[in-house]
């Protein structure tokens, strides 16, 4: 049940709650409606509002106009940009169960890659990332060789790259990132289970410390159907 006394804010507490549930089959194709959900946890219509919201722009729920908040039956993965997280955060913040296999790792020397790091030597890592067990993305990492060599004692199978870099001491502080649209090459779409013939999203960051010194670039391709970037803007204030 919610907390008054816990710091963490009462939407955000039953915004977990009611994912929880979802996660558990207490709803099987709608959540109860707003009225009911402030009955039964006591808490304001706004609170109510927060929590569902959040759980809608995760793509958990959909509201229907007149209908009322559906669960999405086969969510597809919503990756929410401006907050610097990894591709397990994101599904796992989707109620989803994140998995990895690993397909290369060693040292490249390639060209454009060791200048974009400004390095002669990287080190990569190119693995195959799961959600609920079905393929959606295949991730490029590219490090400075002293800060790659640092995950050869992990196995790349099941660990969190950026989560055993910031154990290692390894700031990542700023990225930069771009978004586009593009045919997979015949292996890679024969990973992720599509037609090469099928559009993938293909994302391509530049990590940096609090030095500005690069410590990944980032190279990923994900399915469409199965994923999607979305970023909150607004309109400021024009002057004249």
């Amino acid at each position: 049940m919610l907390d008054n006394n816990n710091p963490v804010p009462l939407h955000i507490q039953l915004k977990e709650i009611l994912l929880k549930e979802i996660q558990q089959g207490v709803y099987k194709e709608k959540i109860p409606s707003e009225r009911e959900l402030i009955d039964k946890y006591s808490v304001s219509r706004t609170t109510v509002r927060e929590a569902v919201t959040a759980l809608v722009y995760e793509g958990v729920l959909q509201k229907i106009h007149g209908k009322g908040t559906f669960i999405n039956q086969s969510p597809s993965i919503n990756e929410w940009l401006g907050y610097l997280s990894s591709f397990t955060e994101t599904i796992e913040r989707m109620g989803m169960k994140s998995g990895a296999q690993l397909l290369e790792q060693g040292r490249g020397s390639d060209v454009e890659i060791a200048e974009t790091l400004g390095v002669e030597e990287y080190y990569y890592i190119k693995r195959l990332r799961f959600a609920d067990d079905q393929p959606v993305a295949i991730e490029r990492h590219y490090y400075p060789l002293e800060v790659g060599l640092l995950l050869e004692k992990y196995d790349l199978n099941k660990v969190t790259l950026y989560e055993k870099l910031e154990a290692e001491g390894i700031n990542l502080h700023h990225a930069e990132q771009r978004i586009m649209a593009e045919s997979p090459s015949t292996e890679d779409a024969k990973l992720l289970g599509i037609s090469d013939h099928t559009c993938v999203l293909v994302a391509q960051r530049l990590i940096t410390n609090r030095l500005g010194n690069p410590i990944e670039y980032y190279h990923s391709i994900y399915r469409a159907d199965k994923y999607a970037f979305s970023l909150k803007m607004s309109r400021g204030m024009r002057v004249g």
